[in-house]
C-alpha cells in the first residue's frame, strides 16, 4: 500500500467521526484568496484558482463565499494580509510531518505550532529537515468500481493523457502526475470517469510503520491538534499505522 493511501485511510477514518465543515470552508477560502492574489481572479487563466474553486464547490461552499474570497485575493475587498509558510518537524517515532500554513500573524502561528509538537512528543524542525523525504506531485484518485473498461486499458489511456504513474490500491487507482500538467490530466479524465480526489500533494517516498499503540496514539493526537489549528491548510505525513491498530485508536 502506498504512503498516500495509508495516510488517506487515517484521514478518511477521522473524517467519519469529526465534524469539520466550517474548518474546511475556512481552509478553502484561504486557498482561493492566495490563488487569486498570486495569479489573478480569473479561474480560466489561473489553474491554481480553478482547482481551489472546484474544491469549494465539491464541499458545497456557497457561491457568495467563493466570490468574496476571490475579491479579497485581488484586492477588490479589503482583508487581512495572509502569508504562506511551510513548517517541518518530527512526530513521535521519527515520523515526518509537513505543514502548509496560511496566517495573518507569523509569530503567533509559529509559537502555537511549536507548542503542539512539543505537547505530543514531537519537535518542530528547521526548513528542509523532512521535505526531502517527499515528492511534490499531482495526485488523482478514482474508484475501481467506476472504471467501465479493462483496467490495463484504462491505465494505458491515463499514461497517454500525460500521467507519470498509476498505483493500484484495494478499492482505488492513484494517478500520479507532474504538477505542471496535473490540471490537464485531471480535466481530461473528468470527461470519462468520476474523480474521487484530486490535488497537488507532498507524497512520501517511503513510510514509517508504527506498531506501538502508545506511540501511534501520540502521533494521531498531534495530527488532530495540528489539523484543528485554523492556520494549517494541509498536513502531510509518512506515517503508516496497521489497520487493526488504527481501528482501536480512532
Amino acid at each position: 500500500m502506498s504512503g498516500h493511501s495509508k495516510w488517506s485511510t487515517i484521514k478518511n477514518k477521522k473524517a467519519r467521526t469529526d465534524e469539520k465543515k466550517g474548518k474546511e470552508y475556512t481552509r478553502i477560502a484561504k486557498e482561493i484568496i492566495l490563488a487569486a492574489k498570486s495569479g489573478g481572479g480569473d479561474p480560466e487563466a489561473n489553474s491554481k484558482l480553478r482547482l481551489a474553486v472546484q474544491q469549494a464547490k465539491a464541499v458545497n461552499m456557497p457561491n457568495d463565499n467563493i466570490t468574496r474570497a476571490i475579491k479579497k485575493g485581488t484586492g477588490e475587498i479589503a482583508s487581512e494580509v495572509i502569508e504562506e509558510i511551510n513548517y517541518e518537524g518530527y512526530a513521535a517515532g521519527g515520523v515526518a510531518i509537513l505543514l502548509d500554513i496560511a496566517t495573518d500573524n507569523r509569530n503567533r502561528t509559529a509559537s502555537d505550532i511549536r507548542h503542539l509538537f512539543s505537547k505530543f512528543g514531537g519537535n518542530l524542525g528547521e526548513s528542509g529537515c523532512v521535505s526531502y523525504l517527499f515528492d511534490r506531485v499531482g495526485l488523482i484518485t478514482v474508484s475501481r468500481e467506476d472504471i467501465k473498461m479493462d483496467e490495463e486499458e484504462f491505465m494505458l489511456m491515463v499514461i497517454e493523457l500525460g500521467a507519470d504513474d498509476v498505483r493500484e490500491e484495494e478499492e482505488t487507482l492513484e494517478i500520479i502526475t507532474n504538477p505542471d500538467n496535473f490540471m490537464e490530466v485531471k480535466e481530461s479524465l473528468e470527461k470519462t470517469i468520476k474523480i474521487e480526489e484530486a490535488d497537488i500533494v507532498m507524497l512520501p517516498q517511503m513510510t514509517v510503520e508504527i506498531t506501538d499503540e502508545a506511540v501511534a496514539a501520540r502521533i494521531l493526537k498531534l495530527i488532530d491538534a495540528l489539523e484543528d489549528h485554523d492556520d494549517v491548510q494541509n498536513l502531510y505525513s509518512n506515517v503508516s499505522i496497521p489497520d487493526e491498530l488504527l481501528e482501536k485508536l480512532i
